[in-house]
């Protein structure tokens, strides 16, 4: 063989193996993912089932999810109690990471206040550790909770685009998880939903999604198209007002629909397991809040529907955009 008709030989194994390097690469990649929310993110461990849906869905791929939670906090609190520095992390300076502190401090004299005092003990501990939490963040979910119901602008609409210019500075998408406890069924309905309400609703989380350049996973119009559909299916708990296992699992595949513009049906996880028990007497922890399975493991038609509704939803959602 001469040397040219070797090079030629060499130049294309190297063509012929490039796409596989490349699809190999690709499939390595991480998401660092925030979410910043309240008792609607931490029930059911809810990221870490995106996060298992999320690596199920995309072969190869890390999803390293982090959660900041301040049981039935707005974003409004979330900006009070420092939160924004772990937004900005990859940036933050240690005279910013001190003021925080600082007022923390001042927050936390008050007694009544045990959010304060929370937050105080989380960034005490982020300061020794700063330079060891430089990564910038990929995606970051913001969470509603009835601060997107009223008031012009809504208290949501006032916060979500202080947090989502904190994450663009550092190259990050930002997502937005609407709630929805005033719509939940905690029992099957008999009549259809009114529909006008959540689409007044969801015009304006688009209004905003639109201006802040964000995904959303809408769950008002998920859970109305669920209502729709499969009235048989509850949505809350009957002693608790937190979403159950139905509506955390249908909000999994909403975030995963959002996250990555692809439609979530054909995953395989099939079960949610809350983190609250059965308080009852006695008390039980393998029982949820109503008495029934800690896990819900849904069937096949169950878990088909739950994911083909999130993604109907997500779809009409594009065209209120």
């Amino acid at each position: 063989m001469t040397r040219i008709s070797h090079w030629l030989s060499l130049a294309a194994l190297a063509l012929l193996t490039l796409p596989t390097a490349t699809r190999a690469q690709d499939e390595k990649k991480t998401l660092n993912v925030l979410f910043i929310g309240n008792s609607y993110t931490a029930r059911h461990n809810l990221s870490t089932v995106v996060k298992a849906m999320a690596e199920a869905g995309n072969p190869g791929l890390t999803f390293n999810r982090t959660d900041v939670i301040y049981g039935g906090r707005t974003l409004k609190d979330h900006w009070q109690l420092g939160t924004q520095n772990i937004v900005s992390q990859s940036t933050l300076t240690k005279a910013e990471a001190e003021a925080t502190i600082a007022a923390l401090e001042k927050a936390a004299a008050d007694p009544k206040d045990k959010y304060a005092k929370s937050a105080l003990a989380r960034h005490r501990s982020l300061l020794p550790n700063m330079e060891s939490n430089r990564q910038p963040w990929d995606i970051i979910v913001l969470q509603s909770y009835r601060d997107d119901l009223t008031g012009d602008p809504t208290l949501y609409a006032e916060y979500a685009p202080k947090f989502a210019a904190l994450a663009k500075a550092q190259g990050a998408r930002v997502v937005l998880y609407e709630t929805t406890p005033t719509t939940q069924n905690e029992k099957p309905l008999t009549t259809a939903p009114d529909p006008a309400p959540v689409l007044a609703k969801e015009r304006a989380i688009a209004a905003l999604a639109n201006r802040i350049a964000a995904s959303v996973a809408p769950m008002a119009l998920v859970v109305q198209r669920c209502q729709e559909q499969r009235p048989d299916i509850t949505h809350r708990f009957i002693n608790d007002a937190h979403l159950n296992q139905n509506l955390a699992y249908l909000t999994a595949c909403t975030l995963y629909a959002a996250i990555f513009e692809k439609s979530p049906v054909g995953l395989p996880i099939d079960s949610i397991t809350d983190i609250r028990t059965f308080e009852g007497k006695p008390a039980d922890k393998t029982k949820d809040r109503d008495g029934l399975p800690l896990t819900r493991t849904f069937s096949d038609k169950d878990r088909a529907d739950l994911q083909r509704i999130s993604w109907e939803a997500w779809n009409e959602f594009q065209k209120i955009r």
